[in-house]
């Protein structure tokens, strides 16, 4: 009679640990290494390679609005960085962000507008906006968009949110720190890459001052500090 109790047991130990040991981001050092083979190819064995920026006015380029500094922007950012290191490489940067949008509306037209371009990645950056929607929508939009890019053979990058200088980042519980978490959360879940964002700006969280180096505006960065995410990204690329 024990061995019949334990036994199932055991199976249900052995499965939660099975999953457990599943539920983690893509490994940084093999995740996209098909695309950087790609990148090294010379002509006229190479091809274009499609990076697709999805999101709101960050990976848009928005400063201080109206200003939209597309140059300066993460995006093209990574692009000069990736050019300095795969010299043979053509890239194209296609930015399909919105300024204003939140992941629920990003999700509506992810089909239409970003799997259209045939992207070899798409990085993926709402976590700011997303306060709005809430949690539960926005989960359901980042699970949406992951999946039908998956469904159609295309890596993924997700971004955690960049600051606002208007949130009290001393609060554990703050809103934007809850949207980080759960974009890490569903980066492990679907065993795709991420972009830790708000790790990025973490050192300049207890100074308010020193945060405002890094800002054109409450809520958009400046280039030093699109700087630090292109930087994150390109854990992923080099």
């Amino acid at each position: 009679m024990k061995k019949f109790v334990l036994l199932p047991l055991l199976f249900l130990a052995l499965v939660v640990q099975s999953q457990t040991v599943q539920l983690a981001i893509a490994d940084p050092a093999t995740y996209l290494s098909d695309l950087k083979a790609e990148m090294q190819k010379e002509w006229p064995k190479n091809r274009t390679i499609n990076l697709v920026f999805h999101g709101h006015s960050v990976p848009a380029g928005y400063f201080k609005t109206p200003q939209v500094n597309t140059l300066a922007a993460y995006p093209n950012l990574v692009l000069k960085k990736i050019k300095a290191m795969y010299p043979l490489a053509v890239v194209n940067v296609i930015i399909t962000a919105i300024g204003g949008e939140n992941s629920v509306k990003g999700a509506e037209r992810f089909e239409r507008d970003v799997i259209s371009h045939h992207p070899d990645l798409i990085l993926i950056d709402y976590g700011l906006n997303d306060r709005g929607c809430g949690l539960e929508k926005a989960y359901t939009a980042w699970n949406q968009m992951i999946k039908l890019a998956k469904d159609s053979g295309i890596k993924v990058i997700l971004l955690t949110p960049s600051p606002d200088q208007n949130v009290n980042y001393a609060d554990p519980e703050n809103d934007l720190k809850k949207h980080a978490d759960q974009i890490r959360k569903i980066a492990a879940e679907n065993q795709v890459g991420l972009a830790d964002s708000y790790k990025a700006f973490e050192f300049l969280y207890p100074d308010k001052e020193q945060l405002g180096k890094y800002m054109s505006q409450v809520n958009h960065p400046n280039e030093p500090g699109h700087e630090l995410i292109a930087n994150e990204l390109m854990k992923w690329l080099q």
